[in-house]
């Protein structure tokens, strides 16, 4: 049986702003949201903060699901099921990462998303990310009872 990796994401928006944050992959450097694998005893909920929390600083639950995204990434032969929640902040807030991986938060605008990338040796993490955007800003949202765990 196939199990492809679990992943969890955060379109976080402040303003006109989203919070990308920046990596180090494949020697270069990449822009991405929030982002991380499900770990053992944990609900996409969880992971989905929990992941928020280690790469920003920032503690705060999902508010919506945007979108479930099914990925073949071409680099390493890797399947991913990707769940893409959204959260909305009131303020810009300081970025302080807990995970040594992450070089930086960054708050950015759509433009300055599409110029950081345009630059040369940047890029997004992977394709998921600019159509998590796109999903976005195109208003799509889904409720979180859409999700139920059983214990």
């Amino acid at each position: 049986m196939h199990k492809p990796n679990i992943t969890m994401a955060c379109v976080v928006h402040c303003h006109g702003k989203f919070l990308f944050v920046e990596e180090i992959e494949y020697g270069k450097r990449t822009l991405n949201q929030p982002a991380g694998h499900l770990e053992k005893d944990e609900t996409l909920l969880q992971g989905a903060s929990r992941e928020l929390y280690e790469e920003t600083g920032i503690k705060a639950d999902m508010q919506f699901l945007l979108k479930i995204y099914q990925w073949h990434a071409p680099r390493s032969q890797t399947d991913y099921l990707r769940f893409v929640f959204c959260l909305e902040l009131d303020e810009c807030v300081s970025i302080m990462p807990q995970d040594s991986d992450i070089t930086r938060g960054l708050w950015l605008t759509l433009d300055e998303f599409n110029d950081y990338i345009q630059q040369d040796g940047q890029c997004e993490r992977n394709p998921l990310v600019i159509q998590a955007l796109q999903d976005y800003l195109s208003g799509e949202r889904h409720p979180l009872s859409v999700l139920t765990v059983f214990a």
